[in-house]
C-alpha cells in the first residue's frame, strides 16, 4: 500500500513526499483510514512505528477539509504530550507534514518562559501540542480557549497515566466541547489506560499492531553480566573497540546520568547529559549535538526514552535497567526505528538480576547472555537492595519511573506534583512514606 491510497489530500500527500516516505506503516495503514472516517481510535503499537503520523496526517486532512471558522482563528486542533522532547517532535511532524497548508501550529511546554507562549496564542494558532502542566498554567491565566477544539489526541498516554497526569487531563478534558474526534496513542495497554479511554472515547476502534509491551525483531538485543563497580570499564571498552560513533546509554537517575559524563569525559569520549534537573536550553543542546555527531554518548534518564526520534541510531545501552519493565521497551525502541536494524545492550549487575527477569518476562523473551572477556562477575559478590534517588529502596519490578523533573507538571513553579502527592514525596522527589511499586517522581 502506498500513502496516495489512504484517501489524504494532495497537500499532505506532496509534503509526506517531500519528507522521502512513500509507504505507510502499519499502524499508519490501520489508523488512518479510520480516523479520516470521523472515528475515535485507541490505538496501540510499539515505540518506532509512525504512531505520530499515524494521527497528524489524517488531523490535518480533516481540519483542511472542514469549513474554516470565521472571525479570530480558534484552536481546533490539541495534542497532549508527557514531556518536552516528545512534545517538540511532534510539533515538528505537523510543521513538516502541514508545510503546504494554511495552519498555524504551535508547541507549549514549561522549563521556558511562558510570555512568548501567550503573545503567539493571543494572534491565534489552529493546533497546539503541549504538555499538560504548562497548558493548564495558560488556561488559568486565561490565554488559552479550548472550547473550539474539533480533534483532540492523547499521545503517549500510558506515559501520562505513570508521570501523575491524569488530574491534569481530566481537567483539560471538562474544558473541551463535547462534540469532537478523540484518539488516544499508546505504546503499552493496562486497565488503567482503557480506563481512562473508556471516559472521553465515543465507541472506539481498537488499532492494535503488536503484542501489547512487544520488542521491535529488529532490534538485537544482549546482556553483558558485570560487577557493578566495572560498568563503566566494560561500557568504554565496548565504545572504543567496536567503534560506536552514536550512543544513547540510560541511567536510573540523574547523579547517575551527570557522574557517568564525567568518567566517560576521563575516558576521552565525548558526551553530554539530559534529564531534568537540566535547562530547557541544555536539554535542546545536547540533543542537537547527539544528532548532528558533536557528542558520541548521550547520557539520559527516562525522560528520553520517549522523546529521541534519530534516523538510524545504532546502540542504546541501559547502562542500569529500568525499576519498571515497561520502560526497558520505550528504552529499547529508540533503536531499530522506521525499518533499520539495531542493538540494545544492557550491562547488568547481581543486583540487577531480578529486575531483569520481569523484563523478560513482560516482553516474553529471553535475552541472550554474552560474557565479555576480562568482566566475569565476582561470585562472591552479594545482591544488595537498589537505590533509587532519595535513598529509597525497591525490589526488582516495583520503582521509580523516570520523569521529566519538571514535565510532572512541566513548568517551573516548586511544590509536589500530582504524582509526588500520591506517592508521599517531598518536592526533591523523595519519599516521605512506603512508596508503592509503580511510583512516579521526578527523574
Amino acid at each position: 500500500m502506498k500513502f496516495t491510497e489512504l484517501g489524504l489530500n494532495e497537500h499532505i500527500l506532496r509534503a509526506i513526499k517531500d519528507q522521502g516516505y512513500d509507504t505507510p506503516t502499519p499502524v499508519q495503514q490501520k489508523a488512518i483510514p479510520v480516523v479520516l472516517g470521523g472515528k475515535d481510535v485507541l490505538a496501540g503499537a510499539q515505540t518506532g512505528t509512525g504512531k505520530t503520523a499515524g494521527f497528524t496526517l489524517p488531523m490535518l486532512n480533516l481540519l483542511a477539509s472542514s469549513p474554516k471558522p470565521k472571525g479570530k482563528r480558534p484552536v481546533r486542533g490539541l495534542i497532549l504530550t508527557p514531556t518536552r522532547e516528545l512534545a517538540s517532535q511532534v510539533a515538528q511532524s505537523v510543521k513538516d507534514y502541514g508545510k503546504y497548508l494554511p495552519f498555524k501550529s504551535t508547541v507549549i511546554f514549561g522549563g521556558v518562559s511562558i510570555n512568548p507562549q501567550i503573545h503567539t496564542l493571543k494572534n491565534g494558532v489552529d493546533i497546539i501540542i503541549a504538555t499538560p502542566g504548562r497548558l493548564l498554567d495558560l488556561m488559568n491565566q486565561k490565554a488559552v480557549d479550548l472550547r473550539e477544539v474539533e480533534f483532540f489526541v492523547l499521545d503517549e498516554a500510558d506515559r501520562m497515566l505513570d508521570m501523575g497526569f491524569i488530574h491534569d487531563i481530566k481537567k483539560i478534558l471538562k474544558v473541551l466541547p463535547k462534540k469532537r474526534q478523540n484518539l488516544l496513542f499508546s505504546a503499552t495497554f493496562s486497565k488503567e489506560i482503557k480506563t481512562l479511554a473508556s471516559g472521553f472515547l465515543h465507541n472506539p476502534a481498537l488499532v492494535e499492531v503488536a503484542r501489547t509491551n512487544a520488542t521491535s525483531a529488529q532490534v538485537e538485543q544482549i546482556v553483558y553480566p558485570v560487577d557493578k563497580a566495572r560498568k563503566r570499564e566494560m561500557l568504554t571498552q565496548l565504545i572504543t573497540e567496536n567503534s560506536w560513533q552514536q550512543v544513547l546509554v540510560f541511567t536510573r537517575t540523574k547523579h547517575g546520568a551527570n557522574r557517568l559524563c564525567e568518567q566517560l569525559g576521563k575516558d576521552g569520549i565525548t558526551s553530554a547529559a539530559i534529564h531534568g534537573n537540566k535547562s530547557q536550553n541544555a536539554r535542546t543542546k545536547a540533543l542537537s549535538g547527539f544528532k548532528e555527531g558533536k557528542v558520541r554518548v548521550l547520557v539520559a534518564t527516562d525522560i528520553a526514552a520517549r522523546g529521541i526520534d534519530i534516523d538510524q541510531l545504532s546502540h542504546v545501552v541501559n547502562y542500569e535497567l529500568p525499576n519498571i519493565s515497561e520502560d526497558y521497551v520505550h528504552r529499547i525502541g529508540r533503536t531499530g526505528r522506521a525499518g533499520n536494524s539495531g542493538q540494545a545492550v544492557s550491562l547488568v549487575c547481581v543486583d540487577e538480576h531480578e529486575y531483569l527477569r520481569n523484563i523478560e518476562s513482560l516482553t516474553k523473551n529471553r535475552i541472550p547472555k554474552v560474557q565479555l572477556k576480562g568482566f566475569t562477575p565476582d561470585p562472591s559478590i552479594k545482591a544488595e537492595p537498589i537505590q533509587n534517588g532519595g535513598g529509597r529502596r525497591r525490589g526488582g519490578g516495583g520503582g521509580s519511573r523516570g520523569g521529566n523533573g519538571g514535565s510532572n507538571r512541566n513548568n517551573s513553579r516548586g511544590g509536589r506534583s500530582n504524582a509526588q502527592r500520591k506517592q508521599g514525596q517531598n518536592s526533591n522527589g523523595n519519599s516521605t512514606r512506603k512508596p508503592r511499586s509503580r511510583a512516579s517522581h521526578r527523574d
